[in-house]
């Protein structure tokens, strides 16, 4: 049984042993956050299923509104043509709000030469446990959940996909790379790939991170909440008018600030306590340890941090509420946080 902190990866698993077999399933659903593996994996499986030279011949793709019982019992009853096997895609149709017993008839009943994948792409996949199709989908197929990675597998990907470029990159670079880009690899890749054109030398360093990366917005606000504990008003309020002109509302700047403060409190409060920065990060979830969060919080004294949250929420409701210009409730707020550090 999966921990309750911890997601399911056994579909995974099995889905890699299939592959390593080279004797995939007649039955997979595909789905989770993590699409860069994925696609990575449905391309594996295309690759096993379509062998041949008439390979896509043998594939069958059905969109959500294309889709119905009888559809795809014809599609699952097409014969592979030259090769032993075909593949049928269903993109982002949901099952459990279909007609359930005929899809479980179809489901408990798929000829040994197809392979049947549902992909959940932009559908969320919501499964009733309780139901008959639930059932049938666990002894005949393999749900298969792509999470985000965590620590170890985000360094050692990042490491080999700059090596493949040419370049090598410091293990703690990795973890400052995942902070600055978020942990999704889709976006990691893009951001790897820039990186690896700019920088000069043999090794990425972390000025070639900074110059070329496009930071995602918690870690811009984590560079006003520092500004704030430098006192330099003024960098913090540059970077929130450039946020501004790349049109990120008020209201988005003001979810990630107000969990920024949250955030700084824990760590003071850590500190206080005498609690390291792995402990910080396990509370938040962080991939890598929170050490440039505790660095941070030492700028700052428990009843700062602690207004600082209560500021948050309050200016949180009032642009939501009073009518007031979103905006310069964001800008008061800053430089009311910045004159009390």
């Amino acid at each position: 049984m999966a921990s309750k902190n911890r997601p399911d990866t056994s579909g995974l698993n099995k889905l890699k042993q299939d592959l390593a077999a080279g004797r995939p399933g007649q039955l997979y659903i595909l789905h989770g956050e993590e699409t860069y593996l994925r696609d990575h994996y449905l391309d594996r499986l295309r690759e096993q299923v379509l062998t041949g030279g008439l390979g896509e011949f043998n594939r069958h793709d059905l969109s959500a509104r294309e889709m119905s019982p009888h559809a795809l019992e014809e599609a699952v009853d097409c014969l592979p043509m030259m090769a032993e096997r075909t593949l049928v895609q269903i993109t982002d149709f949901d099952l459990f709000k279909a007609g359930e017993e005929e899809y479980v008839r179809i489901l408990s009943n798929l000829p040994g030469y197809c392979c049947l994948v549902f992909l959940y792409d932009v559908l969320e996949y919501k499964p009733d446990a309780r139901t008959r199709l639930a059932a049938a989908i666990k002894e005949h197929g393999t749900v298969v959940n792509f999470v985000r990675q965590g620590p170890v597998e985000l360094r050692d990907w990042i490491r080999r996909h700059f090596r493949a470029l040419g370049k090598e990159i410091d293990p703690r670079l990795c973890g400052e790379l995942v902070e600055l880009c978020g942990d999704l690899m889709q976006n990691l890749q893009q951001e790897v790939e820039k990186i690896a054109a700019y920088a000069k030398g043999a090794s990425v360093t972390r000025a070639d991170i900074e110059a070329v990366a496009t930071p995602q917005l918690s870690a811009v606000v984590f560079g006003i909440a520092d500004a704030i504990g430098e006192k330099n008003f003024d960098k913090a309020a540059a970077t929130l008018g450039e946020l501004y002109r790349m049109q990120v509302t008020p209201y988005e700047i003001m979810g990630a600030f107000g969990q920024q403060m949250r955030k700084l409190y824990s760590a003071r409060l850590a500190l206080d306590r005498r609690r390291d920065a792995s402990y910080v990060g396990r509370l938040w979830g962080m991939k890598f340890p929170a050490t440039r969060l505790m660095n941070s919080a030492r700028h700052f004294s428990l009843p700062w941090c602690r207004r600082a949250v209560v500021r948050c929420a309050q200016t949180d409701l009032a642009m939501k509420s009073t009518g007031q210009d979103a905006n310069e409730l964001l800008t008061a707020l800053l430089l009311e946080l910045a004159n009390t550090v």
